[in-house]
């Protein structure tokens, strides 16, 4: 089966997927760009483009991948976020299988203009299938459900040594991230008698105002990479997830891919994406969240725990299972 995957903004995790594919025998190429915040050179099955409408000099690029696909003739194209209008004739080259992330922003920040929205109501009428990532997501769109993986392969995760320390939240630090309840908590595990000296780790960048910071927290902030965000993220007892609205979070398959336990709210933290066991704490419990806290605390308990979302990951969420989730449903299509 050919696959043509057009993906200009989730690159790492379209990567994951179409290396998948291919072990499984399917031929693919990626049209995608350097937005994502993580660019990395090109591989052979990949088309990177400019996708800025406005600028007429990334069109001649893009009419030559157009040119070059048609020649391919792919038996199926998937669709990943795309923004630009210039790429639906990309979409018409064979039935089209839309992926939807999220049906819905998850805060004010998240809006996209009224022309990216009609693009994304648009291509969901279009598909010959919608797949999306979560059974939240899924009925409201009526869409297919395969699970999602992490958007870092196997190969990229670091060796970790020693015993576990620290807490983490990383990632886009927006208003939905719920952090001035983290905050707050956090302050409470210090108070604590379960307090073993960690640090709460906040590493990214956004529109988020934090404010005076408690003791033995750090904002690191700016855009990061994930080989220096993966060895900080798989030697922590938790990391932290705790939003205040629905989301299939590739903060909480990253943290458990690491061995990591991902510490969401109730409202938050979809539960078909939890390891077993793994309750979410009510999104402004403060007490709740600091007891979370002072269970992970102990480097033995953290461990633990970690290995169960690991082996979580593994049956559920690995990259092999989902791809393979996904070719059954491009050959239905192709």
């Amino acid at each position: 089966m050919k696959v043509l995957w057009l993906s200009p903004w989730m690159r790492p995790l379209a990567r994951v997927y179409v290396d998948a594919l291919h072990q499984a025998g399917h031929q693919c190429r990626l049209i995608t760009s350097d937005q994502h915040y993580e660019p990395v050179p090109a591989r052979d099955y990949e088309r990177v483009l400019d996708p800025r409408p406005r600028d007429p000099r990334t069109l001649p690029p893009l009419l030559r991948v157009l040119a070059d696909a048609r020649r391919w003739r792919p038996d199926v194209v998937i669709t990943e976020l795309v923004w630009d209008p210039r790429w639906l004739p990309l979409t018409r080259l064979a039935p089209m299988v839309h992926l939807v992330h999220d049906d819905q922003p998850h805060d004010a920040t998240e809006i996209r203009p009224a022309w990216q929205r009609a693009l994304f109501r648009h291509l969901c009428r279009a598909a010959t299938e919608l797949v999306a990532f979560s059974e939240h997501v899924a009925r409201r769109l009526d869409a297919t459900v395969v699970p999602l993986t992490s958007d870092v392969a196997d190969t990229d995760l670091p060796t970790i040594t020693g015993p576990r320390r620290d807490f983490v939240l990383y990632g886009r630090i927006a208003p939905y991230k719920n952090v001035p309840v983290a905050l707050r908590a956090w302050r409470r595990h210090l108070d604590s008698p379960a307090y073993a000296g960690d640090r709460l780790l906040i590493i990214g960048d956004g529109p988020a105002d934090l404010g005076a910071l408690p003791p033995h927290c750090e904002w690191r902030r700016g855009r990061f990479r994930y080989p220096d965000v993966l060895p900080v993220l798989g030697a922590a007892k938790g990391s932290l997830a705790h939003y205040r609205l629905a989301t299939q979070s590739g903060v909480q398959l990253l943290s458990m891919q690491l061995g990591v336990t991902p510490i969401v709210s109730d409202s938050g933290g979809l539960p078909e994406f939890q390891p077993p066991g793994e309750q979410g704490v009510g999104v402004d419990d403060v007490t709740g969240l600091a007891a979370a806290f002072d269970a992970l605390a102990d480097p033995e308990a953290a461990e633990k725990r970690g290995a169960a979302a690991r082996e979580h990951y593994l049956r559920w969420f690995a990259a092999s299972r989902s791809a393979a989730a996904l070719a059954d449903i491009l050959a239905q299509v192709s």
